[in-house]
């Protein structure tokens, strides 16, 4: 319940530099004072009226009674409360009264404080993301000069919080990590924390983390059976590979990072599934082109693809639909000449960035393209939303079966055969080439 008695000083409001006694305030709150052997039939009365705030008990001992501490917003008088179920208890109005509370920096939440301090007419601080004792923040500009204090509030307000860091630019470099500005706390950046029940453990300085996305990441977990193969192209600290491996599945996991494949190592021994993971430290495409290569191909001829399933996750969303023509003749038409039509061919779980009116469309244009085919209703096994990344900007898991043609005609050959149609197309029959569909 909002109550403008209850709230922090309105003096406080353009604080800059956090000065904790600025939020001392004393206010009027009603209360019940009743003797102590009374105070377990009366509590369920009036339950759902106390006052309830940080670091303060609603009900206190004061000599050999108790004082029960009521919001002054519902309770305005002795009328305001269950009078006669009161009464029954011996509790009358005589009981009743106001008291002088003093309310202090301790009494409020990191959200109260921020709220009352930024500027009223800008938006506020409406997120960040927690990542072991690091809360990690992404400030907008108008939002900076306020850094050191929001820092200070949330490291007091926050359980176990010991580092607060701003996003200190966009994800541009080789390894697509986060820079970080410390504004608060230790420059202690190795972190321990769990996703959905598996413990990982990384620098976050030097990898690439996001909580926000560990819905994503169960999701295709729960894809997983055991016995099912599963290629991570950009596995980061192993956040699809590590859960796949203890699940008892067939994982090759890659990332060109070399400090995020130190960890992923780290965290697969952790979690005690090195005997189903192996791992590598090079660029996508070279891994798609050698270990993804290898691997699919001895399975293709040796193996029944019926009997479990086999995924290809590529989670670099900023640029992974950059390496899906790597897939584009992987084999020669010799090497998959003996492979019965039967078999199941793997299912890419490609994500991607979209920015536009009608994001979706434009992703699966983004996957065609860099594929140079297009997607049927049969390979097409869906476009999922993830996340909304900025206005207008989001981001997407398609998901898609390769086929035997797309794993044989190079990206350089499919061109030509378009090219060779829309040849064709214009040397027939005016009539007859008004009813094709006109190639572009």
């Amino acid at each position: 319940m909002n109550c403008s008695e209850l709230l922090p000083p309105a003096s406080v409001r353009g604080m800059l530099e956090l000065q904790r006694a600025e939020f001392q305030k004393r206010v009027q709150v009603p209360q019940l004072r009743v003797p102590e052997l009374q105070v377990q039939r009366v509590i369920p009365l009036v339950k759902k009226f106390l006052l309830k705030m940080e670091h303060m008990h609603p009900v206190r001992a004061v000599d050999k009674s108790r004082e029960i501490l009521l919001h002054p917003m519902p309770i305005k008088a002795w009328e305001s409360l269950p009078t006669e179920d009161l009464q029954k208890q011996q509790v009358t109005q005589d009981n009743f009264s106001f008291v002088e509370l003093e309310l202090n920096y301790e009494n409020w939440s990191a959200n109260e404080i921020l709220k009352s301090v930024l500027p009223e007419e800008e938006d506020g601080m409406t997120s960040y993301s927690r990542i072991g004792h690091i809360v990690h923040l992404n400030l907008r500009d108008h939002l900076l000069p306020y850094k050191q204090l929001i820092g200070e509030v949330l490291r007091d307000k926050l359980p176990n919080c010991r580092t607060v860091v701003n996003k200190a630019s966009s994800i541009d470099n080789t390894y697509r990590n986060f820079q970080l500005e410390l504004i608060c706390g230790e420059a202690e950046y190795q972190v321990e924390t769990k996703e959905n029940g598996i413990p990982f453990e990384f620098d976050f300085s030097k990898v690439y983390w996001n909580p926000r996305l560990s819905t994503e990441h169960e999701r295709i977990v729960k894809l997983l059976q055991p016995g099912d193969v599963l290629y991570d192209v950009f596995a980061g600290v192993g956040p699809f590979s590590v859960p796949a491996a203890k699940k008892r599945c067939h994982v090759l996991a890659n990332d060109l990072n070399p400090v995020s494949f130190h960890w992923l190592q780290h965290n697969a021994k952790r979690n005690k599934c090195l005997s189903n993971i192996k791992m590598s430290n090079k660029d996508g495409r070279e891994f798609i082109l050698k270990e993804l290569r290898a691997d699919l191909l001895q399975r293709l001829r040796l193996t029944d693809t019926s009997s479990y399933a086999t995924h290809i996750t590529m989670n670099l969303p900023a640029m992974a639909v950059e390496f899906l023509d790597a897939f584009r003749g992987l084999y020669t038409d010799n090497e998959l000449a003996d492979i019965s039509d039967a078999v199941v061919f793997p299912t890419v779980h490609v994500y991607s960035f979209a920015k536009g009116e009608n994001t979706k469309a434009l992703v699966r244009a983004q996957v065609e393209q860099n594929l140079a085919s297009t997607l049927d209703e049969k390979q097409l096994q869906g476009i999922s939303f993830v996340r909304n990344v900025a206005p207008n900007k989001d981001m997407y898991r398609v998901s898609f079966k390769l086929t035997r043609h797309l794993l044989t005609t190079p990206k350089e050959a499919e061109a030509n055969n378009v090219r060779k149609r829309c040849a064709e197309d214009e040397k027939v029959d005016p009539e007859v080439a008004a009813t094709k569909v006109k190639c572009v």
